[in-house]
């Protein structure tokens, strides 16, 4: 292959590809339009229209707009105006993974203190639902120190794979 030949992608595979990994989303409670068109945009070269997504699901670019609301909501899909037009194109982040999951840690601190505010109107932890509210905020600050302590780690090793410059040549 020369450096003028374009990379020949297999559709078919693509295409099977988006919809088995749509489905396993599924399966542990993602919508599942909104995992096709995740897959759909990741699993292109460049960015794409509602159509572009819809003509490649199968589906109109009006059942993509809820999903690439829920999935710009996220931070797993960012929307960029067309130049000259009033459509948008989107994209996939440099690193949607961590944006989606590390950097929502404020989900965590909503629940942490919500939570801290159920145990003090229970009045602590000498009651059995005192006692399962404080071990539900704790489970939460224990979730958000790890997380927190899993993307330092993401970070360095996504550096060390190579992740994140440019393709390989």
């Amino acid at each position: 292959m020369t450096a003028a030949d374009p990379i020949r992608r297999n559709e078919e595979e693509v295409h099977l590809f988006v919809e088995r990994m749509a489905m396993a989303f599924a399966e542990v409670g993602f919508p599942r339009m909104a995992a096709r068109v995740l897959f759909t945009v990741m699993s292109a070269d460049d960015p794409l229209t509602a159509a572009e997504i819809g003509e490649r699901l199968g589906v109109s670019a009006a059942a993509v707009s809820g999903a690439v609301r829920y999935l710009t909501q996220f931070g797993m899909l960012i929307r960029e105006p067309v130049p000259r037009s009033r459509r948008d194109r989107y994209r996939v982040p440099d690193n949607p993974w961590y944006e989606a999951t590390i950097t929502k840690t404020g989900l965590y601190k909503n629940f942490i203190d919500i939570a801290g505010g159920g145990v003090d109107a229970l009045r602590g932890r000498d009651t059995p639902a005192g006692e399962r509210i404080s071990e539900m905020r704790d489970f939460f600050l224990f979730v958000q120190e790890e997380v927190e302590s899993l993307g330092e780690r993401w970070r360095a090793r996504r550096a060390a794979t190579g992740h994140g410059g440019p393709p390989p040549a």
